[in-house]
């Protein structure tokens, strides 16, 4: 599927954008996973949760956060101050719906004590319910950092697996799962290999754990990247959302880069064009909002996870 739009139509909403922009005083936040030319207009691209921060960090009165429905919680609760903005406000995430606050207090119940590491693809509800947060690049740390054995990962059971067994420890694991990275298929690694016999296989931890044992490196989207720039290697086969590739190729322009499946589309990620990018500026909204009550203990998992 292309998601490419002509150059004459971007130069122009590209334009308009950045009018409406400085009149807003707004910061644009894009995720790596975002069509290309959303990523191209905005003023940080990035992991959710560094996004947040760096929005976080200026005095920007205006966050349009180009994502899902998770990640505008994640500004709204580091920046309570500012007017949270999702262009789409129906871009959801499957994984982050298959846990809610209400499955998991009747957990914490039926397990009394049990430590909850809740990864922040979750809803400001469910990281309220949990003691610490953790990244894709941290959630080795964070599982580290505590003592015990009574320790449930949620929502993603891949990437708590990929934890556990770097630490070889006992977890509780959540059943979520990311629907993207769940299409990946180890026929679709061997195909690739084939087809580019020198390219090194870098996937995201939260692809299922038989396909981790088939790379090369597991990392972050932005570990994915740091990696890449890093390597000798020239060819990569790349198991996460195709937003990713044309990050990619701007910061290493001389590799090549192989999508690991044609399946690797997130369509809630890629549910945001930058029509709706300048129609949610115009308008300010869809506004994304965080009760003070659920903002507070969610902040306090956050910044458990910072402290590290």
């Amino acid at each position: 599927m292309d998601y490419t739009i002509s150059e004459e139509l971007f130069q122009a909403l590209a334009g308009e954008i950045e009018t409406l922009k400085k009149e807003r005083k707004a910061i644009i936040l894009a995720h790596y996973y975002q069509r290309p030319e959303v990523q191209d207009i905005a003023d940080f691209v990035g992991d959710s949760l560094q996004l947040s921060q760096q929005a976080a960090k200026t005095d920007a009165e205006v966050i349009v956060f180009c994502g899902v429905h998770f990640m505008a919680e994640s500004a709204a609760i580091l920046s309570p101050d500012k007017i949270v903005i999702l262009p789409e406000l129906n871009a959801g995430c499957p994984m982050a719906d298959m846990v809610d606050a209400e499955g998991l207090r009747a957990y914490k119940k039926k397990v009394p004590g049990v430590q909850v590491v809740c990864y922040v693809n979750s809803s400001a509800e469910v990281k309220a319910e949990s003691d610490i947060c953790c990244t894709s690049s941290n959630a080795v740390k964070v599982v580290q950092s505590l003592q015990g054995e009574d320790i449930l990962f949620i929502p993603d059971e891949n990437l708590g697996r990929y934890a556990a067994k770097i630490l070889d420890r006992p977890l509780q694991f959540w059943p979520g799962y990311c629907k993207t990275h769940d299409r990946l298929s180890k026929e679709d690694i061997s195909k690739a290999r084939e087809a580019h016999p020198l390219a090194k296989v870098i996937v995201h931890p939260e692809c299922r754990e038989d396909i981790c044992q088939e790379a090369d490196y597991i990392g972050s989207t932005a570990g994915l990247i740091t990696y890449a720039q890093n390597s000798e290697n020239k060819e990569f086969i790349v198991g996460t959302e195709s937003g990713i590739l044309h990050r990619l190729h701007q910061v290493c322009p001389d590799k090549e880069f192989y999508l690991a499946s044609e399946r690797l589309v997130c369509p809630n990620m890629k549910s945001t064009t930058l029509v709706k990018v300048r129609d949610a500026l115009i308008a300010l909204s869809p506004r994304v909002t965080v009760k003070e009550e659920i903002r507070v203990r969610a902040k306090e998992a956050l910044d458990r996870m910072l402290a590290l």
